[in-house]
């Protein structure tokens, strides 16, 4: 029987013309992070599958490639449950292994940490278009800074990035913060042990719109007049600094007014300093899905693009659930594969190539001349030209075809006689 040709469902096959986009990217967003004074890391691709089903990472916990315990740890017959047949799995993100990561390697680590991952995680999802099982991730954060400059510096750094990426796309840099939601839902009347069921609702807004939610929360049981204050709230707040100052002094009853004012004051920092240009907006509506999230929340959409494009939070308890000790953490994740995604549907177009030529060598070429021209050829790779050097095909017409669109634009022909 013949083997398969086709990748496993899920995964991909990537050819030249992306991998030379996604090495671009891959780029940007490493020299990026590195002038923002982020040092990059290497985290192990398997987990721990205690650590992977902590309950820390929502939804993403029922996607785990689980992988088998192996020899004699491997016992079918007093298996009860399907993770005492397994002992790991695949990370199905970068957040989890790097506060392990941490919470291992403190001692030897600056404080604070500013840590770049750049890998790919695994998540046993339907697939779909834009939507595979193996995908990369680019995650920045900042460990044992629990000031508002962690927050500042991820949004700069990431938008920096953004723009130098994307320059002709413009972005909204969302952001809010658990605190104020919370404080939002309390003092609108909802208890707080149904405020995760609420969040869930409320975090359908661009699907269902506020009539949707309103419907939908009570449809769920919850009191006519709590979500009538809750969409008049929602309604009423604008998405500026001084609009995030406001809404402090109304829930002043159930939040501290520090909470609003931290965030006041980012959007304010950010504004002043940021030199990408972006739109940066109070969402009181935005939720991010992943319940680690302690703080500050942040999401980006870009035109062109239906969904979030980089998004990420403050999640200050998560290090404490491996260590015993709380310690301050905030991180930020680019969609690797979306902004790839945009390039692409944009032509795959990449700025500030290095020069691209290819030799292409009549077959039978003799030695000597073939020496000849491979000297040549390493002499134009010293002055940064990048050259391939190829034995020339009887339909040259198709192999420059197939040469350009991998971005070579000069062609040298060499041919074992001078042509007349």
């Amino acid at each position: 029987m013949a083997l398969k040709k086709k990748p496993v469902t899920g995964m991909r096959d990537i050819l030249p013309a992306e991998m030379q986009v996604r090495n671009f990217v891959m780029e940007q967003i490493r020299q990026t992070y590195q002038g923002f004074g982020f040092t990059q890391i290497e985290t192990p691709c398997v987990e721990h599958i205690e650590n992977l089903t902590s309950k820390q990472g929502g939804d993403n916990e029922k996607l785990i490639f689980k992988i088998l315990k192996r020899g004699e740890k491997l016992n079918l017959e007093t298996a009860e449950t399907e993770n005492d047949l397994a002992d790991s799995g695949l990370r199905y993100d970068l957040t989890l292994p790097l506060s392990r990561y941490y919470s291992n390697n403190a001692a030897q680590l600056p404080a604070p940490f500013k840590a770049l991952q750049m890998g790919s995680v695994w998540r046993a999802d339907r697939p779909q278009k834009g939507r595979f099982r193996q995908f990369t991730q680019c995650d920045i954060d900042i460990l044992g800074d629990p000031s508002s400059m962690a927050e500042i510096e991820l949004i700069l750094a990431t938008t920096t990035a953004l723009g130098r990426i994307c320059p002709d796309n413009a972005f909204t840099v969302r952001i809010n913060d658990r605190g104020i939601l919370k404080g939002m839902a309390l003092h609108c009347g909802f208890a707080e042990d149904s405020l995760d069921q609420v969040f869930i609702t409320l975090d359908k807004m661009d699907k269902i719109g506020m009539d949707g939610v309103k419907a939908e929360l009570l449809e769920n049981g919850y009191a006519q007049d709590a979500v009538e204050k809750y969409a008049e709230l929602l309604g009423q707040v604008t998405d500026n600094a001084e609009g995030v100052r406001a809404l402090g002094k109304i829930l002043a009853d159930v939040m501290p007014e520090s909470v609003s004012e931290n965030l006041a004051n980012i959007m304010d920092t950010v504004t002043d300093v940021a030199e990408t240009e972006f739109k940066l907006a109070f969402d009181p509506t935005l939720v991010r899905g992943m319940s680690y999230y302690t703080g500050t929340i942040f999401e980006v959409s870009m035109e062109g693009f239906g969904g979030s494009v980089a998004g990420g939070g403050r999640y200050d308890k998560m290090i404490g659930k491996f260590t015993g000790q709380d310690t301050p953490a905030c991180g930020f994740s680019i969609g690797f594969e979306r902004i790839v995604t945009i390039l692409m549907d944009q032509g795959g177009k990449v700025e500030n190539q290095a020069e691209r030529k290819a030799y292409l060598i009549e077959k039978g070429m003799d030695a000597k001349r073939l020496s000849e021209i491979m000297k040549q050829a390493m002499q134009e790779r010293r002055a940064g030209v990048q050259v391939l050097v190829s034995q020339m095909n009887k339909n040259k017409k198709f192999q420059k075809e197939q040469l350009n669109k991998e971005g070579y634009t000069e062609f040298v022909e060499f041919y074992r006689e001078a042509l007349k």
